[in-house]
């Protein structure tokens, strides 16, 4: 119970996955949220037991404010919450010229509302000096032929990030959003060889991304290192986009 507590939304697999570890690393016990993907979770939850640090997974679907107010009442908030990562969302991909109101509605109650849904719930258990990193995306700010309403929401997504930090600075909180490039998770998986090459050869450091790369940043924006840092997008891309 001496440890910080990290609340990380979508925190089952991929750059979740590596953000849970990584922040247990880093000394706090770990509260995840997962939709769909329960066994990876606990897996995940399994893992993290066997260190130092404690871990507990709790199914969340952030678009259904009910299940968002279920976290608010979850017992480990009255531990209070040190750290926030907000790393939840889904992502189809779907031409812009094809994008029908249904499809744009479903992806901005997930991955923009249900994030303001999360902050407005959690908020009162946050300590004095919380931090929350927002995890964006590139396309948030170039856009995508094939995934509009995915970088729309994240567009909104980091535009609100970066408000908030402006309104919760004086309480000593700060908010940041790293926006990653192609990082080796799910929506890469269906990846020919080709395309993979492909990929590869676009990014200047010649690598596709690991969670990893993704959950270094995060540990650095929520450290002290980082603390007179607020309302940034930081860019973890290899070199592939530079805004």
């Amino acid at each position: 119970m001496s440890r910080p507590v990290a609340l990380v939304t979508g925190g089952g697999r991929g750059i979740g996955s590596a953000i849970c570890t990584r922040l247990a690393r880093d000394g706090y016990d770990i509260l995840l949220t997962y939709n769909t993907s329960s066994k990876p979770a606990e897996m995940l939850v399994d893992e993290i037991r066997g260190t130092e640090a404690d871990a507990l997974a709790v199914k969340v679907d952030c678009s259904n404010q009910g299940e968002v107010d279920l976290l608010g009442i979850h017992p480990w908030m009255m531990r209070k919450v040190d750290v926030v990562v907000l790393n939840h969302g889904v992502y189809e991909r779907l031409d812009a010229n094809e994008l029908t109101m249904e499809r744009l509605q479903l992806t901005m109650n997930t991955n923009f509302n249900g994030a303001v849904q999360v902050w407005s719930t959690i908020q009162p258990h946050l300590t004095p000096n919380a931090r929350m990193v927002v995890i964006g995306s590139q396309l948030g700010t170039k856009g995508s032929p094939h995934g509009a309403d995915y970088a729309a929401s994240k567009a909104a997504l980091a535009v609100w990030a970066r408000s908030l930090a402006l309104s919760i600075a004086k309480e000593g909180k700060r908010v940041n959003v790293v926006a990653p490039g192609y990082v080796n998770t799910d929506i890469l998986s269906g990846d020919s060889d080709e395309k993979r090459a492909q990929r590869e050869h676009e990014v200047p450091l010649q690598r596709i991304g690991t969670p990893e790369d993704i959950a270094s940043t995060v540990s650095f924006l929520l450290g002290p290192d980082s603390g007179y840092i607020t309302g940034a997008i930081l860019h973890v891309n290899g070199g592939l986009y530079l805004p």
